[in-house]
């Protein structure tokens, strides 16, 4: 049963986090252009796409940590610190990620609007933390340090 919810949590890892992964990244550039052509409005579309992308896949990444801890669960493995310090940071990258869409959300409304220039500031060292988390659990999933189940 661990290997089905395994296949599962990874599959849901690379569906959901993958895709919020690229387009925050993305979203800093776009943005800096966004501001650089005003008029250009097919900046602000992509602005709108890639927000849309974060939300959405925000939402399905929540399958994530779930299947997550019912794989922990099955292989007996709950309690092991690789798993509670990946499950922390999990939650950091979740936190970073509640505090970044509203801040894409206020960037995407300001580009165009008089003295909105500064809405979005920080946004490419926010994606960069996200996407910093993301990898050190990553790591940490695939090394397991301390695992007695092999690894």
């Amino acid at each position: 049963m661990f290997e089905f919810l395994l296949i599962l949590h990874v599959i849901a890892a690379i569906v959901a986090v993958g895709p919020v992964t690229v387009a925050a990244s993305m979203f800093p550039p776009v943005l800096r252009r966004a501001r650089a052509e005003p008029g250009a409005g097919e900046h602000l579309a992509v602005l709108r796409v890639l927000h849309r992308i974060c939300r959405v896949y925000a939402a399905v990444g929540i399958a994530v940590p779930v299947l997550g801890v019912a794989t922990a669960l099955s292989l007996g493995v709950l309690g092991d610190g690789w798993l509670i310090v990946s499950m922390a940071l999990t939650g950091a990258a979740a936190a970073v990620l509640v505090v970044l869409l509203p801040r894409q959300e206020e960037a995407i409304a300001a580009v165009g609007a008089v003295g909105g220039g500064g809405a979005g500031a920080g946004l490419a060292a926010l994606t960069g933390v996200f996407n910093l988390l993301w990898a050190v659990v990553t790591a940490l999933m695939i090394i397991r340090p301390g695992s007695t189940t092999g690894g």
